[in-house]
């Protein structure tokens, strides 16, 4: 070797075992890179046969194989920071010893004990080699209440034992313990042996899978401290992102479902898109003039949401809607999430029937445009303002009631007004561009 490559991107290595349900260990782990912009690297330690519902059994690789795949990386990439989780054998935990002071890694130790979703995955053997040998090559240790009470020989059952714990495993070499608190109060307390000061990172119990969350945690917090993050910073950061993995996990399998690391990433890519596409709706109506007849009174607005939409936040549309000025459309405002619940609450009302439906915009209400609807071979349903139960919003209860009627969600959903309510229609479909241009061929064949 000539030297290592150099990388303006922070190139991090995982050294774990493999989980084939794809929830935890490797998968979390580079998946968790990827979503901080750091490259990913990795050394499988251990294939197991793992599903949401346990551990069911497990195949470590031979210590020469470990050490062999974190030379390939580390003799060709700048590797500063990496992190283990499963390390089942005490002579596996010995090789990545060797390695880490080999390669002056700078180390996360993820203490891997248990999987989420039950079973073993770090031998009793293994675990005293741990204490002695690789504890104390370590920068950051990551336990959960369980294995900080495991390494420090306590009970961990309350904040107060979670301190005791933290400074009982720093006496073993570790120059920072952060003890996360999923089994606790949901507080992460992070130990600075350095400094002997306690910071606490609090948060609160939110509902969703939690397999991988420990991987996820100890992963996040290797990419951050990788991308020169303080201690701090990395631990707030890594809390928050296993927050969001876990309220965007997915119901997979029959037992503990997986954190979803790329979830929120996923969902800013949507809202990217969603805003796009609005962006691309408002431009079509400005720039046709025909629209401008088909704009109600009170105004339009044409809205989209992100798949899985879960609040009005989660739709975008015009704010202050669009208006006719010299003859064509204006939008009055910019285009954000959250500026129309009208239009966001007949949104909600077709997902709830039919989630590939996430666009809806309203147009003027007359006889002849519902004539032009049913030459254009649209589905029509209606619903009547006086039948209208009280304390509900008129659009929640008017649209799911049209599409209760027509037995699916249809592309027009009326209403015929009522005192100091002007008539309306909207156009429902799958993206905001599209309903623009029916829109603008629904308004060409009005006279």
């Amino acid at each position: 070797m000539t030297g290592k490559t150099l990388s303006k991107t922070p190139i991090v290595m995982t050294i774990a075992g493999s989980d084939s349900g794809g929830g935890a260990g490797i998968a979390a782990d580079l998946k968790t890179f990827a979503a901080f912009g750091v490259h990913g690297t990795c050394a499988i330690t251990s294939v197991t046969a793992q599903n949401t519902t346990g551990v069911l059994e497990a195949f470590d690789l031979a210590p020469e194989a470990v050490a062999s795949q974190i030379e390939a990386v580390c003799t060709d990439m700048e590797i500063k920071w990496a992190k283990t989780g499963m390390l089942a054998s005490a002579e596996i935990v010995k090789e990545v010893a060797n390695q880490v002071k080999k390669h002056g890694l700078s180390l996360v130790i993820d203490p891997v004990m248990a999987a989420e979703a039950g079973g073993d995955l770090l031998r009793r053997e293994a675990f005293s080699v741990l204490i002695k040998e690789l504890l104390p090559l370590c920068k950051v240790t990551t336990p959960n209440a369980s294995e900080a009470g495991a390494l420090a020989g306590i009970p961990v059952k309350t904040p107060e034992d979670a301190k005791l714990a933290a400074r009982k495993i720093a006496d073993l070499g570790v120059e920072a313990v952060i003890v996360t608190g999923g089994h606790l109060d949901a507080t992460d307390l992070i130990y600075e042996s350095a400094s002997d000061a306690f910071t606490r990172v609090p948060g609160t119990f939110v509902g969703g899978g939690t397999h991988g969350s420990g991987c996820t945690y100890s992963a996040a917090m290797t990419a951050c401290l990788a991308c020169e993050d303080s201690l701090e910073t990395a631990a707030r950061k890594a809390k928050n992102f296993v927050v969001q993995a876990i309220k965007r996990s997915k119901p997979i399998g029959r037992g503990v479902g997986p954190v979803n690391p790329l979830g929120k990433t996923l969902e800013e890519k949507e809202r990217y898109l969603a805003l796009k596409d609005v962006k691309k709706a408002v431009l079509i109506l400005a720039n046709s003039p025909e629209f401008a007849k088909l704009i109600p009174e009170v105004g339009c607005n044409i809205g989209m949401a992100i798949p899985d939409a879960r609040g009005y936040e989660d739709v975008a549309a015009v704010e202050g809607r669009i208006v006719r000025y010299r003859g064509r459309a204006n939008p009055v405002g910019c285009i954000d999430f959250g500026a129309s619940r009208h239009v966001a609450r007949v949104i909600f009302a077709a997902l709830c029937e039919k989630p590939g439906i996430r666009a809806a915009m309203n147009v003027k209400y007359s006889e002849e445009i519902l004539t032009a609807c049913r030459e254009m071979g649209l589905g029509i349903s209606s619903f009547d303002r006086e039948k209208e139960p009280e304390g509900v919003s008129t659009m929640d209860w008017g649209s799911s009631e049209a599409i209760k009627e027509y037995g699916r969600v249809p592309e027009v959903i009326y209403d015929e007004g009522g005192v100091g309510k002007e008539p309306m229609i909207r156009l429902l479909g799958t993206e905001a561009s599209e309903l623009a241009k029916l829109a603008v061929d629904l308004a060409r064949k009005i006279e």
